[in-house]
């Protein structure tokens, strides 16, 4: 029930907000720029997402099929099994979810949204073969979410890009604060679902997993930002990002043939459920989207931007952050709507000033936890969602606050 208390709160905030406008500010077009951007976002939700995502997810459902063939799948569920089998302990060692989590994780760290995305699903799709209720999420599929509305992400290409395109100096200088503000994301939504389904996570393979991911961390930022240019970086994250995905499609594929599996066959077999998962999706996303929209075109969240303001005021903070935090507030629903804010700030205040410099760290500091669960949780049919969502809030907020500290201590004077 938790989501449809959330989904009416939005219209039903949305009207109150839109009322006052109307009585005490006079505003009449006030109606008709929401009920415009329901229409705007009904269409975005099945022309822009759903139907472009049925081809990708075509694609990759294809080649994941042919991976699984392979043994490929197999082998990753083996070697991250150790790990996973601590911090999922409900799913088998050799399952094949581990290793679909895996190829997710690993596409979301290397900022490969349109691979993530059939990744994250079929890894869903998999977990949901060992819920037993299945209109509930089960603990798996919920640890699974948090991770992913965390948004861990190596490298923000998509934000320096639309840095570089604005005119930034230094378009790549925000992606350490936002590799920082991102893992204490993840980390936070790891140990707070842990503490919730009682894992224990004090154990020799779980702090041996995270501190050699914390050390490979730490040690490509060294690299990265003391022997490569601004301009190398940038072309190191094209080319590593996009050579490793092309690796995985002919990895598969030799395996294939190496066992002697048909790998046109396999393809076509995994790929007929692209569509299908797509269309199933349709009114989840309709449905969030809509209710997104009526918040954001009714001022909601400008009048808790100055409410936040006015609070840090009275508690004699800086609070020179404010401005940005529309795109902190508007991430959790909508990562379209956080990018235009974003972007707006940048404009608005100046690509490499404070607030447009964290503007950018808020947007690569998670996820969309709404979005997420509408997506995710849409294709294998979940209503119950339990505390996902919360503790997806928790994972993102934890990201907020770290971005604003790193944010302050990168840029601001």
């Amino acid at each position: 029930m938790t989501l449809t208390y959330i989904w009416a709160s939005f219209f039903i905030i949305g009207l109150i907000a839109a009322l006052a406008q109307w009585i005490f500010l006079g505003d009449t077009e006030i109606f008709k720029k929401i009920i415009d951007g329901t229409f705007e976002s009904a269409k975005v939700g099945v022309m822009e997402i759903a139907l472009p995502l049925a081809g990708i997810m075509t694609l990759w459902l294809g080649i994941l099929n042919i991976g699984e063939k392979a043994g490929a799948i197999n082998l990753l569920a083996k070697i991250i099994a150790p790990f996973f089998s601590r911090i999922f302990p409900e799913v088998p060692k050799n399952h094949p979810a581990n290793g679909h989590m895996v190829m997710n994780f690993s596409a979301n760290l290397l900022g490969l949204d349109n691979a993530a995305t059939p990744f994250g699903l079929k890894a869903m799709e998999s977990l949901h073969t060992l819920n037993p209720n299945k209109d509930t999420a089960s603990n798996a599929q919920i640890m699974f979410l948090v991770l992913h509305a965390s948004g861990l992400t190596l490298i923000p290409l998509s934000i320096m890009a639309q840095r570089a395109v604005l005119g930034a100096a230094d378009p790549s200088d925000i992606f350490i604060p936002c590799l920082i503000a991102t893992y204490v994301a993840t980390t936070v939504g790891m140990v707070a679902v842990a503490i919730k389904q009682r894992i224990n996570l004090f154990n020799a393979v779980v702090i041996g997993w995270l501190g050699g991911i914390t050390a490979f961390i730490v040690a490509l930022i060294y690299y990265l930002s003391h022997y490569l240019t601004k301009t190398e970086i940038t072309t190191f994250s094209k080319v590593s990002s996009n050579l490793i995905l092309l690796l995985i499609i002919v990895g598969f594929i030799t395996a294939a043939l190496r066992k002697k599996i048909d790998v046109y066959d396999a393809f076509i077999e995994g790929a007929k459920g692209g569509i299908q998962t797509s269309l199933i999706i349709i009114p989840y996303l309709v449905g969030m989207l809509v209710a997104i929209s009526v918040l954001r075109n009714s001022g909601v969240l400008g009048f808790i931007v100055n409410g936040f303001n006015w609070f840090f005021m009275q508690l004699g903070v800086n609070t020179d952050f404010t401005p940005a935090l529309p795109t902190a507030l508007m991430k959790p629903v909508s990562g379209s709507g956080a990018r235009a804010l974003m972007i707006d700030a940048m404009k608005t205040y100046g690509v490499d000033s404070f607030v447009g410099r964290l503007a950018c760290v808020f947007q690569g500091s998670a996820d969309t936890t709404f979005y997420i669960v509408a997506l995710y949780f849409g294709s294998v049919g979940i209503k119950k969602t339990r505390y996902a969502v919360p503790l997806g809030l928790v994972a993102e907020f934890s990201g907020v606050i770290a971005a604003v500290w790193v944010a302050y201590l990168f840029f601001h004077a």
